[in-house]
Formats: C-alpha cells, structure tokens, sequence
C-alpha cells in the first residue's frame, strides 16, 4: 500500500524540498529478521524510484503482510503498480 502526498495539495508543505520516503512494516509481515530485510528491500527499491515522483513529494509505503514472502523481484513490480496509481489519481492512498 502506498501513500503519496504531492505538493502543492491540501495537507502539504509549500516546501519544495526532496522527496521524501518512509516505511511502516508491522509484526503482520513476521519477525524481527524478516521485516528488516522487508524494509531494507523497499528502501532500495524506492531509491531508485524516487527520481520519478515529483520534487517535494511525501511517499509512505506500508509492507502489507504478504511483503513476507514476497521476492525482491515480485516487491518492486508491486511498489511499481501501486507507484504508477498513484501519480495518476494525484495524491492520495492506493493498495
């Protein structure tokens, strides 16, 4: 799930600052070893993203329970789905 807040909207800084990502990875994904490497795996993935999303953006992304499983591969087609949504509807959450 992804939550993105763009500037210029409701909410949102008048800063123009970088782009900003931030991870919520709950004890659904597992233990303590499985949700580190869950979040290590987004926070790479999301790097190399971020150039995508427009300056002064705010971009949360939280591992659902199934990120447990989930490949590296298989975590960045879906950061990629939920990332494409996401700058089409504007700001806003998308699963």
């Amino acid at each position: 799930m992804v939550h993105l807040l763009t500037p210029g909207r409701p909410g949102a800084g008048a800063s123009s600052g970088p782009t900003r990502a931030g991870f919520v990875v709950s004890r659904a994904v597992g233990n303590s070893v499985l949700r580190h490497r869950v979040q290590r795996r987004l926070r790479h993935l999301c790097r190399e993203r971020l150039d995508k999303l427009p300056a002064g953006s705010e971009l949360v992304v939280r591992a659902l329970a199934a990120a447990g499983h989930a490949s590296y591969q298989e975590l960045g087609a879906d950061l990629d789905r939920c990332l494409q949504r996401a700058l089409a509807a504007g700001s806003g959450t998308v699963s």
